[in-house]
């Protein structure tokens, strides 16, 4: 025994965890679909959707795989009470922020996708926003060492 007491974690703490971890799973199976898309998805594609894919340069899959695989990470650092979850969250969120703006940087993202295709990168930079500060939290609360 090391004479330290566990501090309980709430059943929210759980769900959180594995809510993070489900969602970055759904992550990973689309950056796989992402990179092995073959010549039948190109034909499922709209004329602008196949130019922002072929425009992607690979250093956009790569802050893709980082982001999601982070989120990964800091989800089973949740799972084991690691509070390097913190920082595996943090690395997706700016991998993220790089693959999202990147995206209209570099590809005809915005001629494709207008100004209602910035919901959906929103929406993923809040929930990773979301994830790392729940981490920070649990670290600040004793839950994770």
């Amino acid at each position: 025994m090391n004479g330290t007491m566990e501090i309980p974690r709430s059943r929210g703490f759980w769900l959180v965890a594995i809510i993070a971890l489900v969602w970055n799973l759904i992550g990973v199976a689309m950056f796989w679909m992402q990179v092995n898309m073959g010549a039948e998805g190109l034909a499922r594609m709209t004329e602008p959707q196949r130019q922002v894919y072929e425009a992607t340069p690979a250093w956009l899959n790569v802050a893709f795989a980082v982001a999601v695989f982070g989120g990964v990470l800091g989800a089973l650092g949740l799972l084991m009470k690691k509070r390097w979850a913190v920082t595996m969250f943090f690395v997706s969120l700016l991998a993220l922020l790089v693959q999202m703006i990147g995206a209209y940087l570099v590809t005809p993202a915005w001629d494709a996708y207008g100004p209602a295709g910035l919901v959906m990168p929103v929406v993923l930079i809040l929930i990773a926003l979301l994830f790392w500060r729940y981490a920070q939290k649990c670290v600040v609360r004793g839950w994770l060492v």
